[in-house]
């Protein structure tokens, strides 16, 4: 997988693009390759803007006057034009970036909590059954991010360390496939070398899990 860290990032939007689309008054996304798109929107499109142009305040003592670019992104968001070209750093929107995006996420990495739980049911129903062997979450997704093609769409800084992402897998049979080999090795390396998972010792949740591995 690949990160995009958008506190480093500058979106290249093409300014005929963008202004085609705002002049459409309709809503309209920005993804993170700088392709100004509308609805319908692709499956597992990546947005690091998603809205429409706000009619400008109306004063019976003035003309509306009409907004810049950088008005209609919002204060959120820094912008500069540069001839044909709409540079954009979309870090100050971050929170936002999370709820336009959370549909589209595979796993959810924003909280303090870490990664608890995978979007789609079958990869889950993998992660559940290796949590049987204390495979947790986090060794799952260092794997996916090893292994699967997709995207980490996150805020990340060194001094003082902090991360805060999302996981978009753009090929889920590929990470599944990933996902529960990794499971597997693992459920299969402690069955033969930790006492605990010993086959005589095994619960029947863990004989479950062992068997869904094919460890058994």
């Amino acid at each position: 997988m690949k990160k995009f860290n958008v506190l480093k990032e500058i979106i290249v939007v093409l300014r005929s693009d963008l202004i085609k689309a705002i002049n459409t008054n309709q809503e309209f996304a920005i993804n993170y390759r700088g392709e100004v798109v509308t609805s319908p929107y692709a499956e597992k499109e990546i947005f690091v803007f998603k809205g429409k142009a706000q009619a400008p305040k109306v004063s019976a003592l003035s003309m509306p006057k009409p907004q810049t670019i950088a008005e209609i992104l919002g204060t959120n968001y820094k912008v500069v034009e540069d001839e044909g070209r709409v540079l954009i750093k979309a870090s100050g929107n971050w929170q936002e970036l999370i709820n336009i995006n959370m549909p589209n996420t595979d796993y959810d990495d924003t909280t303090a909590d870490g990664v608890a739980e995978f979007a789609d049911k079958e990869m889950e129903n993998i992660g559940w059954h290796g949590d049987e062997f204390n495979i947790d979450y986090r060794e799952m997704v260092e794997e996916l991010e090893e292994k699967a093609d997709g995207i980490i769409l996150c805020v990340e800084q060194e001094d003082p360390y902090q991360f805060s992402g999302m996981g978009i897998l753009l090929d889920i049979p590929q990470a599944k496939e990933a996902l529960y080999s990794f499971c597997q090795t693992k459920a299969k390396e402690k069955i033969a070398t930790d006492p605990e998972f010993a086959v005589d010792n095994l619960t029947d949740d863990e004989e479950e899990a062992a068997e869904f591995f094919k460890v058994l």
